[in-house]
């Protein structure tokens, strides 16, 4: 987990990420200035090194001298060996309030030049004349990552056609949408992707996935939305991608702050959806997509306020995105968290939470656990106190009661994260449960839903489960497939085990294994710091 840091009043924004050459390029918003676009390296994806700044915003009377929004980095097809990054940008002139697109060019993915574009400073046409000549003087004759030369012959920045969309801040919702852009390109055909908005039906409800088709060398022409729901404000963030013939688009949606996606056989075709199209879970947000040497990398931000974006957001480390045998995207634990396991944590010394009780008690019956509580609730936690670990098992229920995980829980105290599964209807819910300050009255109990997410079963009461806590990063996968991924740093060791209310649970395949801590902190990319009594190489 890495951000920006508190006391800076930044935070991290929307974020891509490519891999090359052994490593993996973190490109990021930093909010809510937007005044650049940073960058960040690492060959692992867990542990990051800020390099230098890739874009920053333009020179007064550019297009994009306000802000710069989210951008996609992409090889250059004409071009072999050099890359492009398609980038937001929005203008003083418009006072922000309509969204372009622009590109800019490297060689190496440090260095970076904005592309030409057709745009004229109309700013002090009544000037005096010697204010004129200066700012004649300071017209740039080559491009750099802050200024862009004219050309009239230049397609950029990018706008919305308004035959197809909207176009004008002079509308009913005074700011265009066209912001976001994903390149895509099969066989010798490219186009760009962008969160855009059609130009007719109900106000809130003309988001859509923009199209533009490249058809010459960094030259594009509007077509019809890719994609246009009619059910969404905007979706933002696309992707667009293609795994054993299906083709697959991502999107974020700001109503419930999920990422969710659509599929099809055909580019020409409508997209479809599944029972169930989300992704990741409320709190997840502008997911990206990279390919590395293992396959396909879905990468985002995550935000513990779903209403404030724009503060204490953090990276999470990635999942890995797969392809289930029915269709429907499954999303993997990071291979590189599984890598950092340290030894076993011994699973077989039990004790109960709450202390002895006659109706709840538990038998250990080879390598299985038999965990009854006839009447209330009782946890049952491992002797040995743990911080980062991954555990997994396979659940199975019998009575009509409750069941779940204690994570890092105060033997005292008893503070600390409940995970509740809700076997029959596929519920997982993480929680926070703590006690606020002596003679604080009511604000003693300090309570938290940090996150819910779903599955569904053929058989409900038998289930896979893992836990991974990484510092402050917390995941919980169901049959193999990430339920909930979050960040919180309420409590970072105690006690690890189960609980049982009014019902029998049987657990066996149990593994508990330590993980390495992370060697570096939330507030890494800013800082440089590393944890506490260790040093990283990265």
């Amino acid at each position: 987990m890495f951000s920006e840091s508190t006391w800076s009043r930044k935070s991290i924004g929307d974020v891509d990420v490519v891999y090359h050459d052994g490593l993996y390029h973190l490109f990021h918003l930093v909010l809510p200035n937007h005044d650049f676009i940073a960058h960040a390296i690492s060959d692992n994806a867990l542990n990051w090194r800020r390099v230098d700044n890739a874009l920053f915003i333009g020179d007064p009377g550019s297009w994009d001298d306000l802000m710069l929004w989210t951008m996609h980095v992409s090889p250059d097809p004409h071009q072999p060996g050099r890359w492009r990054m398609f980038y937001t940008g929005v203008s003083r002139r418009d006072q922000g309030k309509k969204q372009r697109l622009g590109m800019a060019v490297s060689d190496d993915l440090f260095h970076w030049q904005k592309a030409d574009t057709n745009w004229v400073d109309e700013r002090g046409q009544s000037d005096p004349q010697i204010v004129k000549d200066v700012r004649a003087r300071l017209k740039s004759s080559i491009s750099n990552n802050i200024k862009a030369k004219q050309n009239p012959e230049s397609c950029f920045p990018l706008k919305p056609d308004s035959q197809y969309y909207e176009s004008s801040v002079d509308s009913e919702r005074d700011w265009v949408s066209f912001r976001d852009p994903f390149y895509f390109r099969e066989e010798d055909q490219g186009w760009l992707l962008m969160a855009a908005r059609v130009n007719e039906g109900p106000l809130i409800r003309r988001g859509c996935v923009g199209l533009m088709e490249e058809v010459s060398p960094n030259q594009f022409r509007a077509l019809p939305p890719l994609h246009a729901p009619m059910m969404y404000d905007d979706i933002e963030v696309p992707n667009l991608f293609r795994i054993d013939g299906d083709y697959y688009l991502i999107g974020s949606l700001r109503e419930d702050a999920k990422i969710r996606y659509w599929h099809t056989k055909d580019l020409e075709q409508p997209w479809q959806n599944y029972y169930d199209n989300v992704l990741l879970a409320k709190g997840n947000y502008a997911g990206r997509i990279c390919q590395d040497e293992e396959g396909i990398l879905l990468w985002n931000f995550y935000v513990n306020d779903p209403l404030d974006r724009t503060t204490n957001n953090l990276l999470p480390p990635p999942k890995r995105l797969a392809k289930r045998r029915n269709g429907q995207l499954r999303l993997k634990t990071f291979e590189g968290i599984e890598k950092r396991v340290t030894g076993p944590l011994n699973s077989r010394c039990l004790h109960t939470l709450k202390g002895s009780r006659d109706e709840a008690y538990f038998c250990l019956i080879n390598s299985s656990l038999e965990l009854i509580s006839q009447a209330g609730f009782q946890g049952f936690v491992f002797d040995e106190e743990v911080s980062c670990f991954r555990m997994q098992c396979r659940f199975s229920m019998n009575g009509a009661g409750k069941c779940g995980i204690l994570c890092r829980v105060d033997p005292d105290t008893h503070d600390g994260y409940y995970v509740s599964l809700d076997l029959i209807k596929g519920i997982a819910q993480y929680r926070s449960w703590k006690t606020g300050p002596e003679k604080s009255g009511e604000h003693m109990m300090q309570f938290q839903s940090l996150q819910d997410g779903f599955w569904s079963s053929a058989d409900p009461r038998d289930i896979e489960v893992k836990l991974i806590a990484f510092g402050s990063y917390h995941e919980l996968s169901i049959n193999g497939n990430v339920i909930l991924s979050l960040a919180n740093e309420n409590f970072s060791s105690g006690l690890l085990g189960f609980y049982v209310e009014s019902a029998a649970l049987h657990i066996d395949q149990l593994e508990v294994q330590h993980l390495k801590s992370p060697t570096q902190t939330d507030e890494h990319l800013t800082t440089g710091w590393a944890t506490e009594g260790q040093e990283t190489q990265h």
